[in-house]
């Protein structure tokens, strides 16, 4: 018997609305802090070396997204066993609660080195729960989608997550526009996070009328939902790592990890980083959907296929782009980068969902997605910057976003299969 029983109503929009909103959230928040990074290194991790302390704040960074397989565990198994709306309030209310920490955090200055102590510690308890967010608030909504509506559907949580980039970005820089960089280094940078831990209140009130899925009773007495994810669909969730890889590592590379490098750099300001990343997270946010009609009508594969043929042939001209001096070419090769990727995120929670068996579907994407993301998504900011610094080539994140992409291709080329397959044994 299936662990879960999808209902045959109509998705209200405002369910969509308040399982996505989360999203906006998580995404929000380490948007912010991928972007004050530079601020936040000198704050927290004070060096000479500006190289080392950036790599500290980076290594922080993929720190909350190391924590996300423990969120695995733990948010799999209330989503399977419980429910995906009381994994959701819980995801939601711990995330902001991480933020209002952030935001009244002492830096180095005032207590030394328990600062960095305690914002790694705040990282950790964000990468816990923000592992449920994305696969909890996806899950539900595509398997309530009504057929050839599934991948529109879950490409409003991707939708949602870029909005939340677009505000990660916008926030600061218009908060860097109005105050001095004197303020924005004193006091100002604490006023995004405060931000988020309101947009968290937000969230949780939209939730309380979420519908839920329904959680068969026998399955209460089984095994752990994520001891049986793992001892039974193994192979599976690897598949779905690879599925994941070039849309975790190009994300980061060209939003983070280059806003950082870029406004370091002659020519172009952090202000114009900002500016420029916050316009092409607009424009992905607004193809999204487009990517999500396009797969209800084509299929996953072709349109998943399109974004990493397009990423192979452009990311070496649109990263050349984005260093020239002229604020327009950085933009243009950003746009170009922002097109090809935008498949990926668009598509990623429907796919992952129609791959999973419908007990277990919480957990076993879950897995992917976190492990994906805590390997290969929130490390690339420092493993960008490690390679510039060791190699002395500019252009080693793009041999690094070709490689995630080619690694990718055996399983966009199976994607038929494997959701055909599920759907037989089920």
């Amino acid at each position: 018997m299936s662990a879960t029983s999808e209902p045959v109503t109509k998705l209200k929009p405002k369910s969509i609305v308040a399982a996505a909103s989360g999203n906006v959230l998580e995404w929000y928040d380490f948007t912010v802090y991928g972007f004050l990074a530079p601020t936040l290194a000198t704050l927290f991790f004070p060096s000479e070396d500006r190289f080392a302390s950036l790599l500290s704040a980076f290594a922080v960074l993929a720190v909350g997204y190391a924590a996300r397989p423990i969120g695995s565990v733990i948010f799999g198994h209330i989503g399977d066993r419980i429910g995906r709306k009381t994994a959701l309030m819980i995801s939601v209310l711990m995330m902001g609660a991480g933020s209002l920490a952030i935001a009244v955090l002492p830096t180095y200055n005032q207590i030394g080195v328990t600062a960095a102590l305690l914002l790694v510690a705040i990282r950790i308890v964000q990468g816990i729960s923000v592992a449920g967010e994305y696969t909890a608030s996806g899950v539900l909504l595509v398997e309530q989608a009504r057929p050839g509506r599934k991948a529109l559907t879950g490409a409003w949580v991707a939708f949602a997550m870029m909005w939340g980039c677009v505000l990660g970005s916008a926030v600061p820089a218009a908060f860097s526009s109005v105050l001095s960089s004197e303020q924005m280094t004193d006091w100002g940078w604490r006023l995004p996070f405060l931000i988020g831990a309101l947009v968290a209140i937000f969230s949780a009130i939209l939730r309380r009328h979420l519908t839920e899925t329904v959680v068969a009773a026998d399955e209460a007495f089984k095994p752990s939902p994520i001891w049986l994810s793992l001892r039974d669909h193994l192979g599976l969730i690897l598949q779905m790592v690879l599925l994941l890889i070039p849309t975790s590592v190009i994300y980061f590379v060209i939003y983070v990890y280059a806003v950082s490098y870029l406004g370091s750099e002659p020519g172009v300001s952090s202000a114009d980083a900002l500016d420029i990343t916050t316009i092409n997270l607009i424009i992905m946010a607004l193809f999204v959907p487009v990517c999500g009609w396009a797969a209800d009508r084509f299929g996953l594969r072709p349109v998943f296929l399109a974004g990493a043929i397009a990423t192979l042939v452009l990311a070496g001209p649109c990263w050349w782009l984005m260093h020239d001096k002229t604020v327009g070419l950085v933009f243009l090769g950003q746009f170009g980068l922002t097109l090809a990727s935008t498949a990926g995120w668009a598509l990623s929670i429907t796919a992952l969902t129609r791959m999973a068996p419908d007990h277990l579907r919480c957990s076993v994407v879950a897995l992917g997605y976190n492990f994906c993301l805590a390997i290969f998504g929130g490390t690339t900011p420092m493993v960008a910057t490690y390679l510039v610094s060791r190699t002395g080539d500019d252009f080693a994140p793009v041999y690094y976003m070709i490689a995630a992409t080619l690694v990718s291709l055996p399983v966009i080329w199976r994607l038929p299969k494997l959701i055909g397959k599920k759907q037989t044994s089920t």
